[in-house]
């Protein structure tokens, strides 16, 4: 099967959509114990089942269920982890721009394991309602680590740091071929950290949690790379990497440089990076992608409503066509629309504008 068939397709998103208000009002009755679990499941059903609808609609080849199932990208998969504990970050840490509410903090109070299958049934949920390819994405390994970092790990349950990261690669394996399993053969894991690392101040925050930052790019990589051992041979894997993502505010600033090395070492299909701002920096980093490997250029905003200028954009693939070989590169928007259940500051409308506008463009480059 040539490459160009394979995904990370030429036009691809990351995930996540915005909550529509049934949805939306479905959670809050759950949450207020008006509607019960199987009520709220068939709202669910019924979003995934339109914006399936909707994606086949705009031309998309990678399909997802928006994570319209969880309430934050990360924490819902990572809770269901054999000793995970979700608490409140308290500190000023990794915080977002401009926002009072701050996710919770994945820590681990025990031996890290899994001990029953993870999304398996929402994969196969979706992968019933589309002939194209169902994705599935979660957190990566390295999600369970840097938020919190060594200061949210238990000591007495790990007073070593490799019994930490071999249990949770251990666990990611079974987790994964769980999926497998069920049938999933586009697998994105979601990891923020490559690109925090990125920026000086996340880097000191790091230190402070008593973790080198010069150190953990390498060890993300290990443990992910050790994560995907024994995934089936045709199953591709890609990362997803930014500088956070939460009703449209961000955490971290700078460019690759730092972590890209590390990060190009992963055991994996392609990358999806961020570019849509100077947040970002450059091009150049990618010079760096080995062979055979592609990289989705994340150039369109799911921060902010205003539609990107499709000349803009060829541009701008064509700037980054000239580090690395055009037939490497695809194009999708930088981050999912709604990372978490309270979505961005842009509509329903300009989230579906955006995703034909990837579309559009990447029939317009790559034919």
């Amino acid at each position: 099967m040539p490459l160009t068939a394979l995904p990370p397709f030429r036009a691809d998103h990351v995930g996540s959509l915005l909550r529509p208000p049934a949805l939306a009002q479905a959670r809050a009755q759950n949450r207020q114990g008006s509607l019960d679990g199987a009520g709220l499941r068939a709202a669910e059903d019924a979003a995934i089942v339109e914006a399936v609808r909707r994606q086949e609609a705009c031309g998309l080849q990678s399909i997802t269920d928006g994570e319209f199932r969880r309430d934050w990208w990360h924490l819902d998969f990572l809770a269901q982890l054999d000793g995970v504990t979700l608490t409140d970050n308290n500190g000023p840490k990794f915080r977002f721009a401009g926002q009072d509410e701050q996710p919770p903090i994945a820590s681990v109070t025990g031996r890290i394991g899994c001990s029953r299958p993870i999304m398996a049934d929402d994969f196969s949920f979706l992968a019933a309602l589309t002939e194209r390819t169902p994705k599935l994405t979660i957190p990566s390994p390295s999600m369970l680590h840097l938020r919190g970092g060594r200061a949210a790990i238990s000591r007495q349950v790990y007073p070593d740091l490799d019994a930490f990261w071999h249990d949770v690669a251990m666990a990611y394996r079974v987790a994964i071929g769980h999926l497998a399993a069920a049938g999933c053969r586009y697998l994105q894991l979601d990891d923020i950290t490559f690109a925090y690392l990125c920026d000086p101040k996340i880097r000191q925050n790091c230190r402070d949690n008593g973790d080198d930052p010069d150190e953990l790019p390498r060890r993300y990589a290990a443990v992910i790379n050790a994560a995907l051992v024994g995934r089936p041979d045709d199953m591709v894997v890609t990362i997803h990497t930014c500088r956070g993502n939460f009703k449209s505010a961000w955490v971290a600033e700078g460019g690759y440089d730092p972590v890209v090395e590390a990060m190009f070492s992963t055991d994996v299909d392609g990358w999806f990076m961020e570019f849509d701002s100077a947040r970002a920096g450059g091009f150049e980093p990618l010079r760096h992608l080995p062979a055979g490997k592609k990289v989705v250029l994340g150039l369109v905003s799911t921060k902010v409503g205003e539609l990107e200028s499709a000349d803009a954009l060829v541009q701008r693939i064509e700037d980054a066509a000239r580090v690395v070989p055009l037939d490497q590169l695809c194009l999708s928007p930088q981050c999912g629309f709604s990372s978490t259940h309270h979505g961005n500051a842009l509509s329903a409308d300009d989230q579906w504008r955006k995703l034909e506008r990837v579309v559009e463009v990447a029939k317009r480059v790559w034919g």
